[in-house]
């Protein structure tokens, strides 16, 4: 889970001036965290305390306002008994890393993801998206190589992750469906070295970069069970003393446990 939050901030200032060298800044002045990671970590909370997804989620983003929040979503937490509005946004994909970690089965992976996304992204884009990233997280912390869960993906939820960075950076604008930022976010992982190789080519790629960062450092950080010390230390000193207290338990929890 980390690995997302990390991602979300580095990706923070480059969300709408999106970085053309892969040699960037990763923590400019103004990195802070997002949406990204208030509602990723209200995810945690609600595995880690058997709480109701909706009413943790909603608690967290009125704790936490103005980080970005999109429009619909922004009128959901305020709604008295909040529903679901077909969504296919990004967001669903986003906040699901902790259920990647922390389910024994594959099949209860994909049923959580899919409750987690459903509280707003109903749509089957958006549990898609949700689904198609946990399930690569669950293989990915099970040792799975990439060969496998690049055939896994294809296989089950028919992204076309054939393709390289380089044909997709030409043509790739700001897009915040799961429909064009979960594969790309998944081919930033397939083609990386590493953790700190794998964000840096997820902010290069550009588009949604908070998110896409996100997406791609949750799916990285499972498969190399290492993140660079200076951005694990840059990530705690950012979030507040609530937030950081959830990361490190849910990371003694779950994180690097098979």
């Amino acid at each position: 889970m980390l690995g997302s939050i990390i991602g979300d901030i580095i990706g923070s200032t480059y969300e709408f001036r999106n970085a053309d060298s892969y040699d960037f800044n990763p923590f400019p002045p103004g990195s802070d965290f997002t949406d990204d990671t208030v509602l990723t970590i209200a995810i945690a909370d609600a595995i880690l305390n058997n709480r109701d997804y909706t009413e943790t989620v909603k608690e967290y983003a009125l704790n936490y306002p103005r980080r970005g929040y999109g429009g619909w979503f922004n009128e959901w937490i305020y709604m008295d008994n909040p529903k679901p509005y077909n969504s296919f946004g990004n967001g669903s994909a986003m906040r699901v890393s902790p259920i990647g970690w922390a389910f024994n089965s594959i099949e209860k992976t994909l049923d959580e993801a899919s409750k987690s996304a459903a509280i707003t992204h109903n749509h089957s884009e958006g549990i898609k998206g949700a689904q198609a990233v946990a399930a690569i997280i669950f293989l990915a912390r099970n040792g799975k190589c990439k060969k496998e869960i690049k055939r896994y993906v294809s296989t089950n939820f028919s992204y076309n992750i054939d393709r390289t960075l380089t044909e997709i950076k030409p043509f790739y604008n700001f897009n915040e469906t799961c429909q064009r930022t979960v594969p790309e976010a998944i081919i930033c992982f397939l083609e990386s070295d590493n953790f700190h190789d794998a964000i840096r080519k997820a902010i290069w790629l550009g588009g949604d970069s908070d998110t896409m960062a996100c997406i791609t450092g949750g799916i990285a950080e499972a498969f190399y069970k290492e993140i660079p010390d200076q951005w694990m230390k840059m990530a705690h000193s950012i979030l507040d003393a609530k937030l950081n207290a959830i990361v490190e338990r849910f990371q003694k929890t779950y994180s690097f446990k098979n």
